[in-house]
């Protein structure tokens, strides 16, 4: 008999949820850091090509405002939403809009790297991380 004979439905049930949302963390976290392990090439490869960064720059959410960083790195894609810095930390460059960031610059924060960009998206459109830094290099410093 299994380890949960004696005890009762809403105990099961807590200790199967509870399993599963372990066994879910430690996917993603196995996955960070296979992702940041990526980023991490992506620079030094970034780096020894001789791939010149680039002062990054956020957009509002609804995509009319500008702001300046202070990050300095590459933009992954077209779009200009997605950037790895210097450091090989992961940024979404959306931002909300202000009178404070538009005057002093927005304060991005590092995201953790997706092995699968735009994974989950309502367009459809997903790429693996590796592809996508991989098509970046390719560009060299104009892409």
């Amino acid at each position: 008999m299994g380890e949960d004979d004696g005890l009762d439905w809403p105990e099961r049930q807590r200790r199967a949820v509870r399993a599963h949302a372990e066994a879910d963390a430690r996917r993603r976290a196995t996955a960070h850091a296979e992702a940041a392990e990526i980023v991490t090439w992506f620079v030094a490869e970034a780096n020894r090509r001789g791939l010149r960064p680039t002062r990054l720059v956020a957009r509002s959410y609804d995509g009319r405002g500008r702001y300046r960083t202070g990050l300095t790195g590459w933009y992954v894609d077209q779009a200009r939403s997605r950037a790895v810095d210097v450091d090989g930390r992961f940024f979404l460059l959306t931002v909300p809009g202000s009178l404070r960031a538009r005057l002093f610059g927005a304060e991005a924060e590092p995201s953790p790297p997706p092995l699968i960009v735009g994974e989950g998206g309502r367009d459809g459109e997903s790429i693996p991380l590796r592809t996508l830094l991989t098509r970046r290099l390719d560009a060299g410093s104009d892409g």
